[in-house]
């Protein structure tokens, strides 16, 4: 049983209930500003987090604000990783101009799936994140082409699996064009992340454990039950022994 987890969320998108969900999660995945968002949202959502003692991530995404970034893209790698850059460099000045810094890296969306199925489009992403922040640690997509990338490249990753998603049986999630992909009822994802750190795998759509390494697990701060979820989860958690704590 996993005694310690992170709890993090996707914000400063401009949508959802940030400034509550900084109330329970741990880790802020923060909108670069490209597929939502603004700089001022961006800059808002790290000062929110940072009086909350919350940990701030970049989380960039293909420049697709028409369909929030779930739409893919064929990039070639120079172009992907310019991308990467960009919004990379402008989260981390709008950090240090806040005085504080960057903990971690995730991606969102069409490219963070994208990730999950191609190591070298996810080595691309990684190394370039990297060259701009060399600090951060990833958060990769546990058990998928992310991890493996990570870990090809020998840098310090955090495993994430997700409340309120369904697994395939190769540990990417169902595309949410398909019922079931998303998880609304906050009891079932709570008893479901149990039932994962228990047993430290990721169980799937079809009941498979996937086993492997679990430091976070994300809730999606753009569905209107994400806070319930959120809170829900954490409450969950709690009774069951399982501290609620910043990834290192």
């Amino acid at each position: 049983m996993v005694l310690t987890v992170d709890l993090n969320a996707d914000m400063g998108e401009g949508i959802g209930q940030d400034a509550l969900l900084l109330d329970v999660v741990t880790s802020a995945n923060i909108c670069c500003g490209l597929h939502a968002g603004s700089p001022q949202v961006m800059a808002d959502t790290m000062k929110a987090a940072m009086k909350r003692g919350v940990g701030i991530g970049a989380h960039p995404g293909f420049d697709d604000r028409a369909n929030f970034g779930r739409t893919r893209m064929a990039l070639g790698a120079d172009d992907l990783a310019s991308l990467i850059r960009y919004q990379v460099g402008a989260a981390k000045a709008v950090a240090e101009g806040l005085g504080t810094r960057l903990d971690h890296l995730k991606l969102h969306g069409a490219m963070a799936n994208m990730a999950t199925e191609d190591v070298e489009f996810a080595e691309t992403a990684f190394r370039a994140a990297l060259q701009v922040a060399p600090e951060m640690k990833l958060m990769v997509i546990a058990a998928t082409a992310q991890q493996t990338a990570a870990e090809n490249l020998g840098v310090p990753f955090i495993g994430e699996i997700f409340a309120d998603r369904a697994y395939n049986d190769d540990a990417t999630l169902v595309d949410r064009k398909l019922d079931g992909a998303v998880i609304h009822d906050p009891e079932f994802a709570s008893k479901r992340v149990l039932a994962m750190l228990e047993a430290g795998a990721i169980i799937s759509a079809s009941g498979k454990h996937i086993p492997t390494r679990i430091d976070t697990v994300c809730l999606h701060g753009d569905t209107t039950e994400a806070l319930e979820m959120a809170r829900t989860l954490r409450t969950r958690l709690t009774k069951a022994s399982v501290t609620i704590q910043r990834a290192k």
